[in-house]
């Protein structure tokens, strides 16, 4: 019997900035359902890189979500008892998930100060192409360019 098509949810804009991306951003660094003290890092985060670059934290945000985003990473395949790592190309909601996720991480990952303070360092970090986010990347890419011989395997 055939299901029903899972419709995609549509999720409204931030408070501050009307910003779909910005508002799945909170959404991500949200635990347990706490998503007041999840706007107050974002926010803040956000004041900090105003602070530090003098520039629209808007402008910085989606330049470490590009530049932490990866066009192609690879997934383990098993053909006749052998497993291969084949490399793919990453479509659009995957790569913004992705590149959130590395992000968040990256931050989380750092140590002795606030999450805020953290969130903003790896923000400015990455929309200047360094971080443990791009790096994050970067190391998926090389692993997708040494995996090429297997790409004939992908389907």
């Amino acid at each position: 019997m055939a299901r029903k098509k899972i419709s995609k949810r549509i999720i409204p804009g931030d408070i501050v900035y009307d910003n779909v991306m910005v508002a799945k951003f909170i959404n991500q660094i949200m635990r347990k359902g706490k998503k007041t003290i999840a706007v107050k890092i974002v926010y803040s985060a956000f004041d900090i890189i105003k602070e530090k670059t003098k520039k629209d934290p808007l402008e910085i945000f989606d330049l470490a979500m590009a530049n932490a985003a990866p066009d192609m990473e690879v997934k383990s395949k098993r053909i006749g008892g052998a497993v291969y790592q084949v490399p793919r190309e990453v479509r659009g909601e995957r790569k913004i998930s992705l590149a959130m996720r590395w992000l968040i991480n990256a931050s989380k990952a750092k140590k002795g100060k606030p999450m805020k303070e953290k969130l903003a360092e790896e923000l400015i970090a990455a929309s200047s192409n360094e971080g443990s986010a791009v790096k994050k990347k970067n190391d998926t890419h090389r692993m997708a360019d040494a995996n090429r011989a297997f790409a004939h395997f992908a389907r």
